[in-house]
């Protein structure tokens, strides 16, 4: 299998959303990819402008970031012509390895709107190497920009940024320095196109929680309603969990729960409600293994919104401090030496 390390560059409405095309916000003027063995040793390489076909004149932005001119991209082949022949030099056997989640989306954004087939699978899956370098050098959650990355490495800068091609290449040389095995099960998923159907609803199992992708809902309160998209299972001995609180909602799209396994302990829900690209909604839910502190925390949150709400619909204003009846949760859940009898069943 090769690693197919990709970037893109692209060109918007001139206009902002004025002259914005429907199902094609980005047009792709630019691709940038390494291929790389086994052993991250480069194979070949691809690099090939676009010639724009939708906005036919550079945005502001572009022509500052990437120091490129009209007359370059106008001399250029159009997209259908260079993906074609990209996704023949990909071959057959590869995953793709971004510095962020956008190119994938993109991609097949460019795909769909120009009606050439998406070659790539699905469910989607690729590596997002600036969360696989959070992972290893911070907390995972952290998202370093390339430029940052590069220089936290102290790799040489010998070339500009902003470019696909040269943007590719120091994504290479973070790779190289990277312990890809460390973190080579945290493949992330791309939600352009999603499951069609409950049969194909994605669940991955990584060494730290699991993830859920659901199928298209025609709205939320459908999502909220399925079994599959609010149900707690523990990842580590499949165990179905009975909820010590329920969903309960943080904003209008993510939600939280407290689930509790004999054998494992708490385990924190968290579900978002993302719009699909067709309509509807989707779910992308993960489960997560905590400490009593950590359930502890979601108690608290949890007795929080409920007063916020409440305050809201008296008309006053939310106040910072603690209600009295937080403060008991709080007591209960620290000094209950038995976790299981800690929080409430809802």
């Amino acid at each position: 299998m090769h690693y197919i390390v990709l970037d893109l560059e692209w060109n918007q409405s001139p206009r902002g959303k004025a002259g914005k095309r429907t199902g094609m916000p980005f047009e792709i003027i630019e691709i940038g990819a390494v291929k790389l063995d086994g052993e991250m040793r480069t194979v070949e390489v691809f690099n090939e402008v676009i010639k724009p076909a939708v906005y036919r004149q550079l945005h502001y932005k572009t022509k500052e970031i990437l120091h490129m001119d009209i007359q370059e991209l106008e001399k250029a082949r159009k997209f259908q012509d260079v993906i074609g022949d990209f996704f023949k030099w990909c071959g057959d056997d590869y995953i793709m390895c971004t510095w962020g989640s956008m190119d994938l989306t993109e991609l097949q954004r460019n795909l769909a709107f120009f009606k050439v087939e998406n070659p790539m699978g699905k469910p989607l899956l690729y590596y997002d190497v600036q969360k696989l370098f959070s992972l290893l050098y911070e907390d995972g959650k952290s998202r370093r920009s390339l430029k940052d990355a590069v220089e936290y490495l102290e790799i040489e800068e010998d070339i500009p940024f902003h470019r696909a091609f040269d943007d590719t290449l120091y994504t290479v040389k973070i790779m190289q320095r990277m312990d890809l095995d460390a973190v080579r099960k945290y493949v992330s998923v791309d939600y352009f196109r999603l499951p069609d159907k409950k049969e194909e609803e994605i669940y991955i199992v990584f060494d730290r929680y699991a993830k859920y992708v659901s199928r298209v809902f025609a709205a939320r309160e459908k999502a909220m309603a399925d079994k599959g998209a609010v149900s707690t299972k523990c990842y580590r001995c499949g165990r179905a969990l009975r909820k010590r609180i329920r969903w309960f909602p943080v904003n209008g799209k993510t939600y939280l729960c407290l689930a509790f396994c004999p054998e494992h302990g708490y385990m924190k829900g968290k579900l978002r409600l993302k719009k699909a690209e067709s309509g509807g909604v989707f779910v992308v839910k993960t489960l997560k293994l905590i400490s009593e502190s950590d359930a502890e925390a979601i108690q608290m949150k949890r007795l929080e919104m409920l007063k916020k709400r409440k305050e809201s619909k008296a008309g006053k204003p939310v106040s910072d401090s603690m209600s009295p009846q937080a403060l008991r949760a709080s007591s209960a859940l620290r000094s209950d030496a038995q976790p299981r009898s800690s929080l409430p069943l809802k």
